[in-house]
């Protein structure tokens, strides 16, 4: 029986490594697959990509077809005609660069918005406004009871201006 065990181990070894085997050019060949499938994906964008670029390219040479007459607002109350051929075509800006100019003039504006609201609640600015105030309420006050004495002394005045004299005869 043990003449046949080294035989045996051995076949069996030799079936797992074939099936090993197997398996590894299976995975290896799937790989390929997924790969080849992935490069014709790609050139299949790519060609679609391109196509896209050129209708594209080909809209932008294209001759624009220009109006007849062009206004221009701030001219509108001036009487003078301006000859088509002596009118200077309006400048244009691509896409890009306005949407980098408006991205740009919108983050220079948060970010002074933002600095604003710090510097506002800062612990410094908080004391000098309260301070501020408190010195407007009591001018306020002070003005208030100077107005106040004064309208009290001219009705005074009114009243006794109205009273007839004591010493004339009634």
């Amino acid at each position: 029986m043990q003449d046949w065990i080294v035989p045996v181990v051995a076949g069996v070894l030799a079936l797992v490594a074939l099936g090993l085997a197997v398996a590894l050019l299976r995975a290896r060949s799937g790989t390929a697959r997924a790969i080849a499938a992935a490069r014709a994906e790609a050139q299949a964008e790519t060609a679609a990509l391109r196509d896209q670029l050129a209708a594209l390219e080909r809209r932008l040479d294209r001759p624009r077809a220009t109006p007849e007459a062009s206004f221009v607002i701030t001219d509108l109350g001036r009487e003078q005609q301006v000859d088509q051929a002596e009118a200077e075509p309006a400048q244009t800006i691509g896409t890009a660069l306005f949407a980098d100019l408006v991205l740009r003039e919108t983050v220079v504006k948060a970010a002074s918005f933002a600095h604003g609201v710090r510097r506002a609640f800062d612990a410094e600015t908080r004391n000098r406004i309260r301070f501020e105030m408190k010195r407007e309420v009591k001018r306020a006050r002070k003005q208030r009871k100077v107005d106040t004495r004064e309208a009290v002394r001219e009705w005074q005045e009114r009243q006794r201006a109205d009273l007839p004299e004591e010493g004339s005869a009634a």
